[in-house]
């Protein structure tokens, strides 16, 4: 999802949000691409390639961004990725879930695995700019003003390790497990570090945190 259509949906379930507390893996993307001057090879989904329309992506690329994109993650565009990168293109990855939850509830690959694949036939190490980099979590935190205190912020996720690991628990974030979505039993057991919750839903944690 663009960012834009992360608020509407937002807006359409009931949350009072402002579209510029909005921040995701693709914000931090773009900002990226912006400061380094990247012509991106971006394997992601019409939507979310919306969102980089003012970005200048003609070849030669000098970045391959690879993000949850299931209908161009097959080998013509993944061999595309792997000549740009022989080429001396950067790899990044948008995010590095193994697997994400399906409309129908159930669980499908994600990016992870096929930025590894990329990995290891490049010989190169990917820089992941989405959950779990602590750097993502960092200009989270910047943009709404609270890097200083990062143990007043609550993740929230149904990954244990792509949400809650990394630098959610590096940064000292409180870390609430939901048992929805992609979340199965003993999941909890992966943690490295104790969580702050476990929780039935996202509503369980709010009526937790925010008694009032």
């Amino acid at each position: 999802l663009t960012d834009e259509s992360l608020f509407t949906k937002l807006l359409d379930m009931g949350f009072e949000v402002d579209r510029s507390e909005i921040f995701s893996s693709l914000s931090a993307a773009k900002q990226l691409i912006t400061d380094r001057g990247y012509r991106p090879l971006l394997l992601l989904e019409d939507d979310a390639l919306s969102q980089f329309s003012d970005i200048d992506q003609s070849a030669p690329h000098n970045a391959v961004f690879i993000g949850l994109a299931p209908s161009k993650l097959d080998y013509e565009h993944l061999n595309q990725a792997f000549q740009a990168l022989l080429n001396g293109a950067d790899l990044v990855g948008i995010h590095r879930a193994r697997y994400f939850a399906s409309s129908e509830k159930q669980l499908s690959l994600g990016p992870g695995p096929f930025v590894t694949a990329l990995e290891s036939a490049t010989d190169k190490t990917a820089e992941l700019v989405g959950k779990p980099a602590r750097a993502f979590y960092q200009l989270a935190l910047a943009d709404m003003g609270l890097l200083s205190d990062p143990g007043s912020v609550a993740m929230v996720g149904d990954d244990v390790l792509a949400d809650l690991g990394g630098g959610a628990q590096e940064l000292g974030l409180q870390r609430y497990l939901v048992r929805t979505g992609k979340y199965r039993p003993g999941d909890e057991a992966k943690a490295s570090a104790p969580l702050d919750g476990t929780f039935d839903s996202f509503a369980a944690i709010v009526h937790e945190l925010c008694p009032t």
